[in-house]
């Protein structure tokens, strides 16, 4: 990062030698501040880092509020990034301006307890379901920050067994729930006003956390500028596109395949297929980056995006853009980023959305290197 470290960065930076990274010396090596069963992992404790700071020194939000979106328009912009977490036909919005600081929030969502989490040096976004089954039967977990990074994205520890999880993934990686894989939850980064439009309902994530912070304010001002170094990272270059570029990676059961943000912002719409499951990319005008300028609002545009699959009801739809708005050629039906109908013959009806994330290069080919990359 260099020149455009921002004082809180070079804050942690400076405790990099302080802290100290887990290292691996023996199947008991303990992880200091932790009781986690290091006999059980699947990863190097040498490949842990410490972030700068210590466990829960990013505190997680553990009794989360919420506003109505009148309210939060108060000290939330049109165009800021927000996390819009959906199950069923219910919706609720957590604002990036709130999870860059936080990182984690655990919540109880439409009956679903839900944690929300958002890794600012990945730019990833992930909603997992904190259920998990067990030997023992159904555990439900919460979570916190650990402090320690892997591959530069954030590393989650559960309260109740203190096994370490990969954000990314979802995957445990050290400790006794070793060989569990937490449920993904369909989020998406998109603006607040297109959040607001197509769920006028959704509770907003209250600023009253509990925690005084700048709120609105980016403590990574400039990280995610293409011609930069990630922080933390030394894993390998990907060899195809500048580690801080954005790619719309889609995740499959037995495949996964990256859209550079480069092309689908020009195009907005991609029709592609891997294997047999058919796909539709959307992107669209609306949101900021949540990690640009210090005042988060005035962020350059990066847009919103969607991956579905464009069949619906025994139909392949073909999408069209223009101004913020899709169209497919069979019906004319009018849809949003969210791929939700809301205009035409099909108004009321959704496009199914699969695994996907608007993400940082470097961190999706760290942990997806068998990935395929889209070219024109």
């Amino acid at each position: 990062m260099h020149s455009l470290v921002h004082p809180i960065m070079a804050a942690l930076i400076a405790l990099l030698p302080l802290m100290g990274c887990a290292q691996s010396s023996g199947p008991d090596q303990a992880i200091p501040g932790f009781s986690t069963n290091t006999a059980l992992r699947i990863i190097e404790l040498s490949e842990l880092r410490s972030g700068g700071p210590p466990k829960d020194g990013i505190p997680a939000i553990d009794n989360p509020q919420f506003v109505s979106q009148e309210e939060a328009a108060a000290w939330l912009a049109d165009q800021e990034p927000v996390i819009l977490l959906r199950i069923g036909d219910a919706a609720r919005i957590y604002p990036l301006q709130i999870l860059t600081y936080h990182e984690i929030t655990n919540d109880e969502f439409a009956g679903v307890p839900v944690t929300v989490t958002f890794c600012p040096l990945c730019y990833s976004a992930i909603a997992f379901d904190r259920r998990i089954s067990t030997d023992g039967g159904e555990l439900l977990l919460d979570f916190g920050v650990s402090g320690m990074l892997r591959n530069s994205d954030l590393v989650m520890y559960d309260r109740q067994t203190e096994t370490l999880w990969q954000q990314f993934t979802g995957e445990a990686l050290v400790g006794d729930l070793l060989g569990t894989t937490l449920t993904f939850l369909p989020a998406q980064i998109v603006s607040f006003a297109q959040a607001r439009e197509a769920h006028p309902e959704a509770d907003v994530l209250s600023r009253e956390t509990g925690h005084a912070r700048a709120y609105g304010n980016n403590p990574y001002a400039g990280y995610d500028d293409i011609d930069k170094a990630p922080f933390l990272f030394d894993g390998p270059d990907n060899g195809r596109l500048p580690p801080l570029s954005r790619v719309i990676a889609v995740k499959l059961p037995d495949a996964a395949r990256a859209y550079p943000t480069a092309v689908t912002r020009e195009r907005h719409v991609i029709h592609d297929s891997i294997g047999d499951q058919p796909i539709v990319v959307f992107h669209a005008e609306g949101a900021v980056t949540a990690l640009g300028e210090a005042v988060i609002a005035e962020a350059r545009e990066v847009g919103s995006t969607g991956v579905f699959d464009p069949r619906l009801e025994g139909q392949s739809l073909t999408f069209s853009y223009a101004d913020g708005r899709f169209t497919d050629a069979e019906t004319g039906s009018t849809w949003n980023v969210l791929g939700e109908a809301i205009a035409g013959p099909l108004e009321g009806q959704h496009l199914t959305p699969l695994q996907f994330g608007d993400y940082f290069a470097f961190a999706w080919f760290a942990f997806r290197p068998e990935t395929t990359l889209y070219e024109e």
